[in-house]
């Protein structure tokens, strides 16, 4: 994990503990799981527009957003980012259609 995004994930987990009036992130924890994942889809979908338009800054900014969004949404559910990491480490080398294929059906 870079040292940004270390020192991003321990900013979200002490702001958990922060009065929401003081704190969009504290905000985010008061109101809740369903507002985290509407404010993450947002972010996607602002990212999406950004790429369409091609417009680097907005999806550079976008970007920033959209991760911290799911690092919000991710220290709500109790996974730290060296868990989606460690994830990816797992996937390394296979192919995605392969991975894709063997998950569970829903």
């Amino acid at each position: 994990m870079t040292d940004t995004l270390a020192r991003l994930e321990a900013t979200i987990a002490a702001r958990r503990e922060a009065e929401p009036d003081g704190s969009y992130t504290a905000g985010l924890f008061a109101k809740g799981r369903p507002t985290m994942a509407r404010k993450l889809g947002e972010e996607a979908v602002e990212l999406i527009v950004a790429s369409l338009a091609q417009d680097h800054a907005a999806i550079t900014a976008e970007s920033a957003d959209l991760i911290f969004h799911l690092l919000v949404l991710l220290a709500d559910a109790g996974i730290e980012w060296r868990e989606v990491l460690a994830e990816l480490e797992r996937r390394e080398g296979t192919s995605g259609l392969v991975e894709k294929a063997g998950r569970p059906v829903d």
